[in-house]
């Protein structure tokens, strides 16, 4: 029976205890002890049973309970604790201002994600990609940047996981009610719900748009499943989080980069930088070039010049599969309207969305509208920057491989969300409070070793502890869910030791991530486990699998099958349905984090950097953001950072090198103990794991690079660009009009060495070169000499660039270049010349894909 009117009916709140919902609807008491401690306080079973979700607690709470605590003094005094401390929070973010000065008032930097992983509560992600997103809002909070995320609300979110009677993954999707979720239904001066629409074919789909407040930084999401919206399959577009055929991802997707230009717009933003987290939302470049056209009266060039000047990609896929690409006829059945206001042909709108454009049967990619269209590139790590430039070196083939305009800034953890409360009071009391964003050189750092050894040991045997009962419980709610009997369900406290070495395993249960690797051999794994019953071993997994990926499905069946086959299920434990709430409680009461992809396929990964904040020794094959962390002194690498072509090799060797880690250097560490019973040894790698990576390896820093590197400069070049009614970006954009018509026509003639024969170390040779510039000037280019080692094939490698000076014309057209060079290591070097664009206002002298050597 439908309604025929509609109540959002709110918690009727004692006076006393407004200030709750001040609380309760801004996400900042997700890292915040104090507020949280307050909610538990309400109730702890409701605060459970909500999934930590004091909106519902809220809303839910017998009056009873509300009535009674308003007249608790002891409640009422820290709740006004929590609420002061918000308060300080919000007024006193200040390094914005103390790096960026007070002359940006209008500056506005716009992430867009496809998702974010806020909070236990919030159920809008998948995994790591979203974790990274809602850690990256909230370091922007803590740092008082003038960020404003875009993403969109999803009625059912991603799946949730349970295992069938067999081991098999299944699915199932919660209903998100936003109504009771810390989220912010938007409205115009006039009390109106703002609704945004976006043009499909033959329809057109609107969007209601909801904000969750992260501490100062908005997060505004959209939501099409509304009654404007006719066709019960347009409801359907925010349903799930990657969910549907291909249609409905890229229906999706329009929505977000879209559906996102048009509501920030709508909301009165005007934000100077575009930052594309992933390509999901890589339409917004094309409404943004629309925007740029039919509003302010660019031509197509300089809007693509403008949208490209002020925009920022971060790749986090490691190989060319991960992207999502549209067939041909499917783009322009859905996009094709924008060719037409482009005044673009079909392959010429095509092509901008792929990596050959001359290749008119390629797919559209989104990472290649991304990349063509983005200041600055970055990868997530720098063995993925690595990755990614040698991936794409196909678009700027002429450059040498570390050249491709893609750099990296290696992703980071929010460390007040990922620490244990109890370990964050440790931090506070023998670091000092704001050891969470202070960077790597503070010598703050050096505080770690104060920490008593005794009280750091006792700290995390306690979460250890914690963490068997969690597991236990949660196993003992999953068997009652299946109407286990109760001597079944009674058999949970006899699984896993709170005093026994355990291994922490939480991933995606993708086969490249290799769950199954120390299962490869079953007897030496199972002697791991029990053979010494002096150095026990425990081993708690968890993970989901992609609704379509059945290897995936496959390996975790496995895992459960052999466990049950071997009589390992007490020491060996699939923990299902993995979300916020068991990483945190994972990542804190393991004692090594284990990870074993195949290098070079984990772009970062940021489960081991959570758990080396808790203090835990990492062991993982040398791949993303370990293969650049201490991990001699912080833990143990699996292996040198060796890549196979043959798999099965490559399995049989690292397996058998992490048995050998583990049984000669790992667990005896552990089970080293002094007459006091600490493991000295031990603790010192604990340390050593939370005073290297806390510091590194945390969004405080993370956003800091984003800031300094990418925001600040795009933001400045925005300003530059669109001064005097865009005059700079039209000259801009002529510039490189006649750029391009020139280049061609641009020779070397003849490039000069005083010095022919044989040189010695630092001996000064003088090189002058002759260059018929065409149409350019001296100005509009730069020239380079590349100099650099010859390898055994005659060529440049790990080369380097040193500029030449101008020196003149000579006959009129022939322009002049020269310098001094020396080598300052013997052995077979070689040098060539280069020809690269030049103009202030390019991102870098890379932007326009043009190069010209000798």
């Amino acid at each position: 029976m439908k309604p025929i009117h509609s109540f959002n009916v709110k918690p009727s709140l004692p006076k006393k205890l407004e200030p709750l919902r001040e609380l309760a609807y801004n996400i900042h008491w997700d890292w915040s002890v104090e507020a949280k401690n307050l909610f538990q306080r309400l109730d702890r079973d409701l605060w459970s049973s909500s999934r930590h979700n004091p909106v519902l607690m809220l809303g839910t709470i017998s009056q009873e309970r509300l009535n009674e605590v308003a007249e608790d003094d002891g409640f009422l005094a820290q709740m006004d604790r929590a609420v002061q401390a918000l308060n300080n929070y919000l007024e006193s973010r200040v390094w914005y201002g103390q790096a960026r000065g007070k002359d940006h008032p209008q500056e506005c930097f716009a992430y867009f994600c496809a998702e974010f992983g806020l909070s236990y509560c919030l159920h809008l992600y998948s995994g790591g990609l979203g974790i990274l997103a809602g850690d990256h809002l909230k370091s922007a909070s803590d740092l008082g940047l003038p960020l404003v995320g875009v993403g969109l609300l999803y009625q059912e979110g991603y799946f949730s996981q349970y295992l069938n009677a067999d081991g098999w993954q299944q699915e199932y999707y919660p209903i998100n009610d936003f109504y009771n979720m810390p989220i912010i239904l938007e409205h115009d001066t006039n009390g109106k719900e703002i609704i945004i629409e976006v043009e499909y074919p033959g329809r057109t789909i609107y969007a209601r748009v909801w904000r969750v407040q992260v501490g100062t930084i908005p997060l505004y999401l959209l939501d099409t499943n509304i009654e404007q919206n006719k066709n019960p399959y347009d409801h359907d577009l925010t349903d799930r989080l990657y969910g549907g055929d291909l249609d409905m991802r890229l229906q999706q997707e329009m929505m977000l980069g879209i559906g996102g230009i048009r509501m920030l717009k709508a909301l009165g933003y005007k934000p100077t930088v575009f930052h594309l987290n992933e390509g999901h939302s890589a339409f917004l470049i094309l409404e943004r070039i629309r925007q740029f056209i039919t509003e302010d009266g660019l031509n197509f060039k300089e809007a693509k010049q403008l949208a490209l000047s002020t925009q920022v990609f971060t790749t986090h896929t490691p190989v060319s599969a991960g992207f999502d690409l549209f067939p041909p006829d499917k783009m322009m059945h859905y996009m094709g309207h924008y060719a037409h206001i482009f005044n673009l042909g079909q392959e010429e709108f095509l092509g901008l969305g792929r990596e050959n454009t001359g290749d008119f049967s390629s797919p559209f990619s989104m990472a290649a509208l991304a990349l063509k269209t983005a200041s600055h590139i970055n990868g997530v790590s720098l063995l993925h920057g690595e990755v990614s430039r040698k991936m794409f070196h196909g678009m700027w083939k002429d450059f040498p491989e570390k050249e491709v305009p893609i750099t990296s800034v290696t992703n980071g953890v929010h460390a007040r969300s990922v620490v244990s409360p109890e370990t964050q009071e440790l931090y506070d009391r023998y670091l000092g409070p704001s050891w969470d964003h202070r960077g790597a050189k503070d010598p703050i750092w050096k505080k770690v070793a104060n920490i008593p050894d005794e009280e750091l040991w006792r700290n995390h045997e306690l979460r250890r502890a914690e963490l068997v009962v969690f597991v236990r419980q949660k196993l003992a709610d999953e068997l009652e869910r299946q109407g286990a009997r109760d001597t079944d369900i009674n058999k949970v406290n006899d699984i896993l030791n709170p005093s026994v070495f355990t291994i922490g395993f939480a991933r995606r249960f993708a086969t490249y991530k290799r769950a199954n690797l120390l299962l490869r051999d079953l007897k030496r794994f199972k002697q791991l486990l029990v053979g010494n019953k002096n150095r026990q071993v425990q081993f708690i997994v968890a993970g989901k699998a992609h609704p379509k990926d059945i290897p995936g499905k496959e390996l975790i069946r496995y895992i459960i099958h052999t466990m049950r086959e071997e009589g390992l299920s007490d020491h060996v434990i699939f923990l299902p349905n993995y979300n916020v709430h068991i990483a945190r409680k994972m990542v804190a009461g393991c004692d090594i984090w284990l990870n074993t992809p195949r290098r070079p396929r984990e772009a970062s990964g940021t489960s081991g950097m959570k758990a080396a904040m808790n203090g835990l020794p990492n062991v993982s094959i040398l791949d993303g953001w370990w293969d650049e962390a201490d991990y001699k002194q912080t833990g143990w690498a699996i292996g040198s950072g060796e890549e196979y072509d043959d798999l099965e090799y490559q399995d049989e060797v690292e397996a058998n090198f992490l048995y050998d880690l583990l049984e000669k250097e790992v667990i005896p560490l552990f089970y080293t103990r002094d007459e006091l019973g600490l493991p000295r040894g031990w603790l010192s790698k604990m340390k050593n794991a939370i005073r290297f990576n806390c510091p590194k390896f945390n969004t405080a820093r993370m956003v800091r690079d984003y800031a300094n590197r990418f925001y600040f400069p795009t933001s400045d070049r925005f300003s530059k660009l669109t001064s005097n009614n865009y005059t700079p970006v039209k000259e801009l954009s002529q510039w490189k009009h006649k750029l391009f018509e020139q280049w061609y026509h641009v020779r070397i003639h003849s490039v000069d060495v005083s010095q022919r024969k044989e040189l010695e170390v630092n001996q000064t040779v003088n090189v002058t070169a002759k260059i018929n510039l065409a149409g350019l000037t001296f100005k509009d280019v730069k020239v380079e000499l590349y100099m650099g080692k010859l390898d055994d094939k005659g060529d440049i490698v790990n080369g380097y660039a040193l500029g030449m000076t101008y020196q003149g014309t000579q006959d009129g057209n022939i322009s002049i270049y020269q310098t001094d060079i020396h080598y300052s290591v013997s052995g077979l070097q070689g040098l060539s010349l280069r020809i690269l664009p030049d103009h202030p206002h390019l991102a870098s002298p890379s932007e326009p894909g043009l190069i010209l050597w000798a």
